[in-house]
């Protein structure tokens, strides 16, 4: 099963939400090559719960996942931000992840961000896997928090747009932290559109559709770290469209319209590998 632990189903998180984007990104995440994403959008993300709505209304449950009609499944989750600065993601029941978000509704602007201590301190109060996003990321300072509550961890976040932007630094960095907590280092692509799926992803030796079954497979270390040779345009590609879309929403415009234009007829803009 291929999975990639760090995804988002919007463009940007000050953007509304469009579920015909949110329909693409899925589509080409199978496409990629995916089985499984983790879906980590940003806990302060504009209409959070609506996206989360969205996709119960067009999936189906299987154990501790959503299975969307084109077989891709989802593990639910978000991506927090921490008053130290850093991201840390979690992933439980749709149900948890929608409970946890309304509890953290007084900390979601900046200056009101919780520590990472009680942040886990909430998180431990629930059924959720908790781990570093990009824990080497400029701006970030998880690294420097103390041994004791970084070992509190689940895994860490080997990320695609990292590896993108130095490769030997972000593997190094990451890999040796997690050897010094004990803790298995994973990947997520970090992607806002479909460009870059399959930068990077984990792949485990069987289908897992618990969380239970997740956090077992991570700590055996049955899984497979893949990069793609071609990680770097990738991630630079996606920047460029990321921020070209985000203008033609700004200049008023319809990103989405733009982007999915001639899909019907076979025309449109496809992010697969190959395409």
């Amino acid at each position: 099963m291929k999975l990639d632990f760090h995804t988002h189903g919007k463009l940007a998180k000050k953007l509304p939400l469009s579920t015909q984007y949110t329909d693409w990104l899925f589509e080409e995440a199978k496409e990629a090559g995916l089985d499984a994403i983790c879906l980590t959008e940003h806990f302060n993300t504009l209409q959070f719960d609506e996206l989360y709505a969205y996709i119960l209304g067009k999936s189906r449950r299987e154990r501790d996942t959503l299975v969307l009609e084109n077989g891709l499944r989802i593990f639910s989750g978000m991506e927090t931000d921490i008053a130290e600065g850093g991201h840390i993601l979690s992933l439980g029941s749709v149900e948890t992840i929608l409970e946890l978000n309304r509890k953290l509704t007084p900390y979601k602007a900046p200056g009101s961000f919780l520590s990472f201590r009680k942040l886990m301190d909430l998180f431990r109060e629930y059924d959720v896997l908790v781990g570093a996003a990009h824990p080497y990321r400029a701006g970030g300072h998880i690294p420097q928090l103390p041994q004791e509550q970084l070992e509190r961890l689940d895994f860490l976040d080997l990320n695609g747009k990292d590896i993108a932007e130095n490769p030997r630094r972000t593997r190094k960095l990451t890999c040796a932290l997690g050897e010094k907590l004990g803790k298995p280092v994973i990947s997520g692509s970090d992607t806002h559109q479909a460009v870059q799926y399959g930068c990077v992803c984990t792949e485990f030796d069987r289908e897992i559709t618990t969380l239970q079954e997740l956090l077992a497979e991570m700590q055996a270390g049955r899984f497979t770290l893949h990069v793609s040779e071609q990680v770097t345009f990738q991630v630079r590609t996606a920047g460029l469209l990321k921020r070209a879309l985000k203008e033609i929403h700004a200049l008023g415009g319809d990103y989405v319209q733009i982007l999915l234009a001639g899909k019907n007829d076979g025309s449109g803009l496809s992010m697969a590998a190959g395409a």
